[in-house]
């Protein structure tokens, strides 16, 4: 919360006196668990604000505040790029999320865990993609925030398969119970209407040949 608040306090100060265009590196959890599906920018979020993720949420939500509120009353130049689940090579071995953790599994020739009954969903974005897709944000002039991210919706289940298929894994995926943070957020998917229509942008890679992008990285580090 520290780093998200003051840093962006801090940064917009130096954007300030240099003048300079400033984005922020925002986050589909500004949607909390959405009642909308799929999400749009105008949507203003479902979010426990004393939930288990609540210091990165509401963190993000204050850091996408101050930004527009520096953009009003200083006139600071501004963007925010709303990033949805983005994955691809030098992702951290722990990184915790799904497609790092099933990579890992299924390269090891394990069974693949997934917490809960696996029917939550996620929109999985090539970095290449993403990349692409802020550097435009960049070059442009839009002030109000962007989605960027894949439209492609999968349940972790199928995602598990997926990987597993790419990788050759014959062991099927278990199910863990209770072991989903109550907050977790149920589908997600972005629309990425404004990203098209005012960036000319729209994801490239899909899911299966970003797999196969990023699990070399993955054998390299594992030095399997």
């Amino acid at each position: 919360m520290k780093a998200g608040a003051l840093g962006t306090h801090n940064t917009l100060g130096v954007a300030r006196d240099h003048n300079a265009r400033y984005i922020l590196a925002s986050t589909s959890e500004i949607y909390g668990d959405p009642l909308e599906h799929p999400q749009r920018e105008s949507y203003w979020g479902h979010v426990d604000p004393i939930g288990l993720r609540s210091v990165y949420d509401e963190a993000k939500r204050f850091a996408e505040a101050l930004t527009m509120a520096y953009h009003r009353y200083h006139h600071i130049n501004t963007g925010i790029v709303r990033i949805f689940n983005t994955y691809g090579p030098r992702m951290r071995l722990d990184d915790g999320r799904a497609i790092p953790n099933f990579i890992q599994q299924a390269l090891r020739n394990e069974e693949l865990t997934i917490y809960g009954d696996g029917s939550q969903t996620r929109s999985f974005c090539y970095v290449d993609d993403l990349v692409d897709g802020i550097i435009k944000l960049l070059n442009s002039e839009e002030h109000d925030p962007v989605n960027i991210g894949n439209p492609d919706e999968i349940t972790v289940a199928d995602l598990a398969k997926v990987v597993n298929e790419v990788i050759g894994n014959q062991k099927e995926a278990v199910f863990l119970k209770g072991k989903v943070a109550g907050d977790d957020p149920l589908r997600r998917q972005p629309d990425i209407t404004r990203a098209s229509t005012i960036l000319n942008w729209e994801p490239k890679i899909n899911l299966h040949q970003g797999l196969e992008k990023t699990i070399p990285y993955f054998i390299k580090k594992m030095k399997l």
